[in-house]
């Protein structure tokens, strides 16, 4: 129970550093481009009624399609890419759901934390090993999925690294 208080407001302050990345700093203003024939795509995708999830292109519905000579000369002509297609949710329950990631990580390092670091820690001990853990939780999923899809990570990195930090300095004051 006395760790509540550093989770959460390590929570509330990593939501409210990710609001100035992403608002104020922009570190992700060049991660999404403008397709140049937006308006025909729209158009076209309208028509597709595709369900909201992830598509492929190309695509295939099995390993062994892969190996067909149809999967590999569209592979080889191009374009090659994975489409997004959301539900119209709001920016209310998603900035919801971030909150809520944000505190179970904040949960996951203080057990991390309270099963690896002594009560009489010190603040350096705390900062480091909580900062440290938290870089890697923040950073992890996102390398992997940038090595696969192609998204930009600079930002990521430049967050994971604060949001560490931000973790660190809250949980080693409060330890």
């Amino acid at each position: 129970m006395g760790l509540v208080l550093p989770i959460v407001l390590s929570g509330v302050a990593i939501f409210f550093a990710s609001f100035l990345s992403w608002m104020v700093l922009q570190l992700h203003r060049s991660d999404w481009i403008k397709l140049s024939c937006e308006d025909d795509f729209l158009a076209s995708a309208r028509q597709w009624n595709l369900s909201p999830g992830n598509y492929m292109f190309p695509g295939c519905d099995s390993p062994k399609d892969m190996q067909s000579d149809e999967y590999k000369q569209k592979f080889e002509a191009g374009p090659t890419g994975v489409i997004t297609v959301f539900t119209k949710m709001g920016m209310g329950p998603k900035l919801g759901l971030t909150m809520l990631y944000f505190l179970g990580v904040n949960a996951g390092l203080a057990f991390l934390a309270s099963r690896a670091l002594p009560p009489d820690a010190t603040f350096g001990t705390v900062f480091v090993f909580v900062g440290s853990a938290g870089v890697m939780i923040f950073l992890g999923a996102i390398v992997q999925h940038a090595i696969w899809f192609r998204n930009r990570i600079v930002g990521h990195i430049v967050e994971s690294i604060a949001y560490g930090a931000i973790a660190g300095v809250i949980f080693g004051a409060l330890w």
